[in-house]
């Protein structure tokens, strides 16, 4: 691979939010989560966890999503928090520095879909499509050692590119879906996942269809460097 393929790579890959419901064959999971192996870690620590759903697991789990989602849309009709039990509070407000951001690409994606602010079904209808992972025969979660922050966060995020370039070299699509961490429920109703390690993110993995939501693309910003005093 020359250093053109490279780049074309990382930037052909590109957030997915419509799969086929074609499966993945075992051996070529297996070949990703080899490449991802191969992700730098600090101390050669890897202080993280992967839980993959497929099949009937995968049924299972976003079944236990779908319930959340379902449970945090009737406490939001009745303007009540959501139960959230996620390890993190993914609900935050993003520090002012960064929020423009945030604002931008959620304005930008609901235009590229024609969902104006004041369809609230509409907007629900589309978030409710993350707690079913877009439709993706595959769905990930990314758990890191609470005690080993932020360099476990740092080793996931780290792998989790990792693996999402080894999925595109294999010509599977991917999506981060960091919603999913906001509960924790549905992760211990399916897996057994160690008490020390936190829910960080969610992912998806599979072949995008071409609907029009795939051809949205977010920005993306240059690196913001520090200048030297």
């Amino acid at each position: 691979m020359t250093m053109n393929d490279f780049s074309a790579l990382i930037q052909a890959r590109h957030t997915v939010r419509d799969f086929t419901d074609a499966q993945l064959s075992e051996e070529t999971v297996a070949q990703i989560l080899e490449d991802t192996r191969y992700a730098p870690s600090w101390s050669n620590t890897r202080g993280y966890r992967i839980a993959l759903a497929t099949g009937e697991t995968r049924e299972k789990l976003v079944a236990a999503y779908l319930r959340e989602f379902d449970a945090m849309a009737v406490a939001q009709k009745s303007k009540t928090a959501p139960d959230c039990d996620g390890d993190y509070d993914i609900f935050a407000r993003y520090p002012d520095e960064l929020r423009a951001r945030q604002v931008e690409v959620g304005i930008g994606l609901y235009q590229h879909l024609g969902i104006t602010r004041e369809d609230r079904a509409g907007r629900n209808a589309q978030m409710r499509r993350n707690f079913e992972a877009f439709g993706a025969p595959v769905v990930g979660l990314v758990f890191i050692h609470r005690d080993f922050l932020p360099y476990s966060a740092l080793d996931a995020g780290l792998m989790l590119q990792t693996l999402f370039l080894s999925a595109s070299a294999h010509g599977i699509d991917s999506c981060p879906l960091g919603v999913l961490a906001g509960w924790r429920r549905p992760a211990n109703e399916v897996f057994n996942v160690p008490a020390d390690y936190a829910l960080v993110t969610g992912f998806a993995l599979g072949y995008g269809t071409d609907a029009p939501i795939n051809g949205f693309r977010a920005a993306h910003p240059s690196v913001t460097l520090i200048e030297p005093k």
